[in-house]
């Protein structure tokens, strides 16, 4: 299996909330298999290229973000969108390649880690940036940014909230699968441009047995355990050794720890934080093992993946632990505005079209679509909050940090910051 996502792994798809073919308001959305009207806009605008799946297995996810895109670029003066099926004859590189050469002054998508990077080449050949709606980090690179939500931006965020609180060693025990090692990849670079030691990770597999002794490993319990006497402790007096000692008879019983005197106290673990990533029975075996190494909220700080706020409200053992996702009250005003338009709420993975459409749009306006326009230093205000992009592809987003509390479910106890931004309109 490849270590890291080679799938649609934006944040829709993660969290399951497939897109439904409905479109509500405006035009209806086009049958499986038919293109869309390829350009959408005022025609003596300048246009940017849209690649996504607007048919076949992921064609009701395209259509959903196509719709995405079209409402950030409904203002006047807005470019033009050339819409592009990446499921059609040739693929995504084909509908890349139709959409440069008809003008466009960059590519927003595709939605995949597999078809970005099949469009990098072409889009590189012809010099024109893109904005991909993958989640895979091993797709950025100059010219090419990743606008889904990373494994790496997740872990960064929760690094840098915990060592605000004093936290220095960091470990993880991650599962053996691409998110497992996209996780271990992101914390192990935090830590790097943090200074910090570099972390303990071990990764274990979905088998019981596995994850009872992987965690048994880097806890080290064995080494944690009061040290147990191989005999009972004897009563003051004289030894089979000595009978002529002061106290007794020769050979006196010995006596146990007073009653109620409390048991030994484990020592805590080599880390005071931990990174996991499970979900499901894994992650349930995961928190057994946990209790019985006697890693407690109270001396470790548990973090995991943005994944975790799906199902949240069945996390109550996990009280205490951290996750980083965006604030949704952020993007209260974009779903309005998408219900009013198309009837229905937005999933979560159009705000990625979105974004980068808008962002299109401000960029546009300016006349430059090069690296420093894009890369300004004081970011772009999305609807899922702040997010910079850097000039090797990556995206910096401005994540809150939710904890998960007793009575499960979870609530923001680091919020997003709020740095000056350009907000895209």
């Amino acid at each position: 299996m490849p270590r890291h996502f080679r799938t649609v792994v934006t944040l829709g798809a993660i969290f399951g909330l497939a897109a439904c073919a409905n479109n509500g308001g405006e035009a209806p959305i086009s049958a499986p298999g038919v293109q869309a009207p390829p350009v959408i806009g005022q025609p003596n605008a300048p246009r940017v290229g849209l690649v996504l799946p607007l048919s076949g297995r992921f064609g009701a996810v395209g259509q959903r973000m196509r719709d995405a895109a079209k409402l950030a670029l409904s203002s006047s003066g807005a470019p033009a969108l050339d819409v592009q099926d990446s499921n059609g004859a040739g693929g995504a590189a084909a509908a890349a390649q139709t959409a440069l050469s008809h003008g466009d002054a960059l590519l927003l998508g595709p939605l995949t880690a597999t078809e970005t990077a099949a469009v990098a080449p072409v889009a590189g050949q012809a010099g024109k940036p893109v904005f991909a709606f993958t989640s895979d980090s091993t797709q950025a690179r100059p010219g090419v940014w990743v606008m889904g939500l990373t494994p790496e931006q997740q872990v960064r965020r929760m690094v840098d909230a915990a060592r605000a609180t004093g936290r220095k060693a960091f470990a993880a025990f991650l599962p053996d699968n691409p998110l497992g090692h996209a996780m271990a990849d992101g914390l192990k670079v935090a830590c790097r441009d943090a200074s910090l030691n570099d972390p303990q990770i071990v990764f274990h597999t979905a088998d019981a047995a596995n994850i009872r002794e992987g965690l048994k490993s880097l806890s080290n319990i064995a080494g944690r355990q009061p040290a147990t006497p191989a005999e009972p402790v004897a009563a003051a007096g004289p030894s089979a050794v000595d009978p002529t000692a002061e106290g007794g008879a020769a050979g006196s019983a010995p006596v146990s720890p007073a009653a109620g005197q409390p048991a030994p106290s484990v020592a805590p673990p080599p880390f005071d934080a931990l990174l996991l990533a499970d979900t499901g029975l894994e992650l349930a075996q995961v928190i057994s093992a946990l209790q019985e190494d006697h890693i407690a909220a109270s001396q470790v700080q548990m973090m995991g993946p943005a994944l975790w706020k799906a199902f949240d409200t069945k996390l109550g053992v996990l009280h205490g632990a951290w996750f980083a996702a965006p604030d949704a009250r952020d993007r209260n005003g974009y779903v309005a505005r998408y219900k009013a338009v198309y009837g229905q709420a937005p999933s979560p993975v159009t705000d990625f079209a979105f974004d980068a459409a808008a962002l299109a749009n401000v960029v546009a306006r300016t006349g430059s679509v090069d690296t420093p326009a894009l890369t300004r230093g004081n970011g772009f205000m999305g609807v899922d909050g702040l997010f910079r992009l850097r000039p090797d592809g990556h995206v910096s987003r401005n994540l809150a940090i939710f904890q998960i509390r007793q009575v499960g479910g979870s609530a923001i106890v680091v919020p997003a910051s709020r740095d000056v931004a350009l907000r895209p309109s």
